[in-house]
């Protein structure tokens, strides 16, 4: 990790409907009102360039858009909003929150699709990001029928992909977070959303604390 990053990159995860943009929101005034600076953003569309690829990446009219041009637009937002939003504000020592990042990549591109291998998708994403990479990131998880419920009447291009393609998404999230369970959080997003999100709070200033423990002893 470059020295120069001092601050915390946290990242939400989740199935579609899954309350992580509400949960990210509340989370970050929660740690404002603890003094901590905090950004919020998102992937796609955290910046300026990066809305204009959202609009082409979301829109139901665009379901044409293949799979690998797919790919490659959600790594162009994700260089630009590394370079542009989130390394500065690491820089500056900030908590970045961050709605979606690479491992969407993973589940959404890999696991849904099934056209790529994680192989392949780890080396685009790497390219792209240039080293930074979520310390902690959180999967809210619930059953896809139960998420896109939720949505209904409001979905995007990705939303409206049959259920197999969702149960995959699902289904890559869990095991990406198996594989490294140091750096995932996984909560049970079917919970009452204040539940959710008092165990969210509860957990993540147990992380900062931990992280600034290890921090103060030179770990």
């Amino acid at each position: 990790m470059p020295s120069s990053r001092r601050g915390v990159f946290i990242t939400f995860e989740g199935p579609e409907g899954s309350g992580k943009t509400s949960q990210l929101r509340a989370l970050a005034e929660f740690l404002r009102a603890q003094q901590h600076p905090v950004v919020t953003t998102r992937e796609p569309g955290g910046t300026a360039i990066g809305q204009q690829i959202r609009e082409v990446l979301l829109q139901p009219e665009y379901g044409d858009l293949h799979p690998r041009a797919e790919v490659l637009l959600f790594l162009a937002d994700r260089a630009q909003h590394v370079e542009e939003v989130i390394r500065p504000a690491l820089q500056r020592g900030d908590i970045v929150l961050c709605d979606r990042f690479a491992d969407s990549t993973l589940a959404y591109q890999g696991y849904g699709h099934g056209r790529f291998s994680l192989e392949q998708l780890r080396e685009l994403i790497a390219f792209a990001v240039q080293g930074i990479w979520p310390e902690l990131t959180i999967l809210l998880d619930l059953p896809v029928e139960q998420g896109l419920a939720r949505n209904h009447g409001r979905r995007d291009r990705l939303e409206r992909l049959d259920l197999d393609f969702h149960r995959r998404v699902r289904q890559g999230y869990l095991e990406l977070a198996a594989a490294e369970p140091q750096r995932w959080l996984v909560l049970d997003a079917t919970r009452p959303w204040e539940v959710v999100q008092a165990e969210l709070r509860q957990r993540v200033l147990a992380f900062l604390q931990a992280r600034a423990r290890a921090a103060s002893s030179g770990v």
